[in-house]
């Protein structure tokens, strides 16, 4: 992997990890229209490290409270109730299902999951999931109300999105939206869900950096600064977006990119399997 292929992989992780349209499946994409191969399950996870470092600046005091009273909470019973201390156990609570999928799933995760007419395919089916749960969501509650059975329910929408095309956050927010919350509550806890998942699965993969075929250190770090500081900027764009808007452009967006997808590999255009990990 060269410099320039590590700038624009990292752009394009900015720019699509908080949106609900898949950056897993961006990657991918555009690593094949470029004929660079896809750059594989272990770049992807690590470069994610950056955007997550972005949601820690973005959100920095709210995980500093959420962090300071779980860590009171194991220790003294007074702490238990508060607001930030539960939040921390529902994080925790809801990342348990991407762990125990994750690990169950490893093998099809770097092979199987990403055939490109199965990103096509999840792309428009939750595009359209996403369009039902915008609309049909009661868009009340906040996460004041979140419990424990919800938290488990966001936290299987994200263990979806261990398939290129679901995407975390648009797995997550649709949950959030069919559970009755806001947009921006759903967000917020998608957003703070992530962290555990995104820095397990990039610690957890960074072994397999510069091994064989793989992609070498430097442009990996590089890539991973860039996903940084475009992510920033487009998370900090996106919660005042959603708080007046839907996600109909996203929906639209999806359904076009799966169809363009599936013309290209129904013209040869693209090889479904192509790259070093399938």
């Amino acid at each position: 992997m060269g410099w320039f292929e590590a700038i624009v992989l990292g752009l394009v992780q900015g720019l699509t990890e908080f949106l609900p349209i898949s950056s897993s499946a961006h990657l991918r994409i555009t690593a094949a229209l470029a004929g660079w191969g896809d750059p594989g399950a272990a770049f992807t996870a690590v470069i994610q490290i950056g955007t997550e470092l972005a949601v820690i600046l973005y959100f920095g005091r709210k995980i500093g409270h959420i962090l300071r009273a779980w860590f009171f909470s194991l220790y003294r019973r007074e702490w238990r109730q508060d607001p930030d201390a539960r939040m921390g156990w529902l994080v925790i609570i809801g990342s348990v299902p991407i762990v125990v999928l994750g690990l169950l799933f490893q093998d099809a995760i770097h092979h199987t999951f990403r055939d490109l007419r199965l990103t096509a395919t999840v792309l428009i089916v939750f595009g359209l999931i996403l369009l039902l749960a915008d609309r049909a969501g009661a868009k009340k509650r906040t996460l004041e109300h979140l419990t424990v059975p919800h938290g488990i329910g966001f936290g299987l929408a994200q263990a979806l999105a261990l398939i290129p095309g679901v995407s975390r956050s648009g797995g997550t927010v649709s949950a959030g939206l069919l559970l009755g919350y806001t947009r921006a509550d759903a967000a917020e806890y998608s957003f703070l869900l992530a962290m555990p998942a995104v820095f397990g699965s990039g610690l957890y993969e960074v072994s397999k950096i510069g091994e064989g075929a793989g992609p070498e250190w430097g442009p990996t770090i590089l890539a991973t600064l860039v996903s940084f500081g475009v992510g920033y900027l487009v998370i900090s764009w996106l919660m005042r977006y959603i708080k007046t808007n839907s996600f109909l452009p996203f929906v639209i967006y999806r359904l076009a990119l799966g169809a363009l997808l599936f013309a290209l590999i129904a013209t040869g255009t693209l090889d479904p399997n192509a790259g070093p990990d399938l």
